[in-house]
């Protein structure tokens, strides 16, 4: 009869790891919200600064100034990702006709 105590049951070795590209997704998604909070915010207090220097304390110039930031920021997140899904051409020579 085998000895029980000699043999070590074997247990399987957890991932600890995500795969790279969703870290690359999460890092991408990440630098996007950060960057149409941040632009969102500073076109918003600028919106504010111009609607009491020079607007009279009307609220369009902050609503401009909060879509102009937004905006600005969707394209730039949109860009990464475009740029993301299209090969790269590092090194690369292309040939024209």
């Amino acid at each position: 009869m085998p000895d029980s105590s000699s043999t070590t049951p074997t247990t399987p070795v957890a991932r600890t790891s995500r795969p790279m590209s969703e870290a690359l997704l999460n890092e991408k998604w990440d630098r996007c919200l950060s960057s149409m909070l941040i632009r969102s915010g500073l076109g918003l207090s600028f919106g504010i600064v111009f609607s009491v220097l020079l607007f009279k304390r009307r609220a369009w110039p902050a609503y401009v100034g909060l879509g102009f930031g937004a905006g600005r920021a969707w394209e730039e997140c949109d860009s990464s990702f475009k740029h993301a899904a299209a090969p790269s051409k590092d090194g690369l020579r292309v040939l024209r006709p």
